[in-house]
């Protein structure tokens, strides 16, 4: 049974972006070495998320309209959250989006459906921040 940990940090250039990070993360499962078995990938901020779906330019606009609609971030004071910051829409974004993936792999590879991608998505963003990747198999 082999293990594999690795960090991934971003630092986004708006508050709020989606970045496929796909490419990245079966590079990691290349250098792991793992054929067979499971790999967790996991924004490790409160404030970011990383999840699964289609790389569409308008899906993407749809998610930032919807969450915008869900946890708008003006004004400030609608947030009890937000006496010594001012981003608490996107503590609430990130629970929305969620926290984690888990991709079975397979031959080697990420064993997706059709269209799926890893996206991490940064809510809070300007400043560095990181994604742990961790392998598990043989």
């Amino acid at each position: 049974m082999k293990s594999y940990r690795k960090e991934l940090w971003f630092r986004t250039q708006h508050r709020r972006e989606f970045i496929n990070i796909t490419s990245e993360v079966e590079q990691c499962l290349h250098e792991s070495g793992v054929k067979e078995g499971i790999l967790l990938c996991n924004a490790m901020h409160i404030t970011a998320s990383v999840f699964i779906n289609d790389d569409e330019s308008g899906l993407h606009q749809d998610f930032e309209t919807w969450l915008e609609k869900l946890a708008p971030e003006k004004p400030y004071s609608q947030y009890r959250h937000n006496t010594a910051e001012d981003n608490a829409d996107a503590h609430l974004k990130r629970t929305v989006m969620g926290r984690e993936v888990v991709v079975a792999v397979t031959q080697g590879k990420l064993d997706f459906g059709p269209w799926e991608q890893i996206f991490y998505g940064e809510f809070d963003g300007k400043r560095e921040k990181r994604v742990l990747v961790k392998i598990i198999g043989e």
